[in-house]
């Protein structure tokens, strides 16, 4: 998440040595106690959310209104369980597509394709 190396944590701990001295561990139990309350402060507004928005809402997820996620969820993973492989008779992708390289009345490589006039 914050893309720290090794030598850049070495440098944080000797610095976290050289600022607090002897007082580290009691800073760092302070700096966890706060973590611990911040997580159920977000955790407590989560809850009280979903109790608000009422039954019809018990599945909602906060992460869901993240543009991303939102864009995720609803455009690209619902539509998966819709496709599927192309069959062994040459079908498209969906079974009820026929296919187009077997259809009758096709063109020939050179023909031209009929023009309407009054269609542009």
């Amino acid at each position: 998440m914050f893309d720290v190396g090794l030598g850049e944590m070495v440098v944080l701990v000797v610095l976290a040595l050289v600022i607090f001295g002897d007082k580290l561990p009691q800073a760092a139990a302070q700096a966890g106690r706060a973590l611990r309350q911040v997580r159920q402060m977000a955790n407590n507004a989560k809850a009280e959310l979903q109790e608000g928005l009422g039954p019809e809402f018990k599945d909602f997820d906060v992460a869901d209104l993240n543009p991303k996620t939102f864009v995720r969820k609803h455009l690209l993973e619902d539509h998966d369980d819709d496709l599927r492989p192309t069959t062994a008779n040459g079908s498209g992708v969906f079974d009820d597509e026929p296919s187009y390289t077997t259809m009758p009345g096709g063109l020939e490589y050179g023909e031209r394709p009929p023009f309407d006039n009054e269609a542009t």
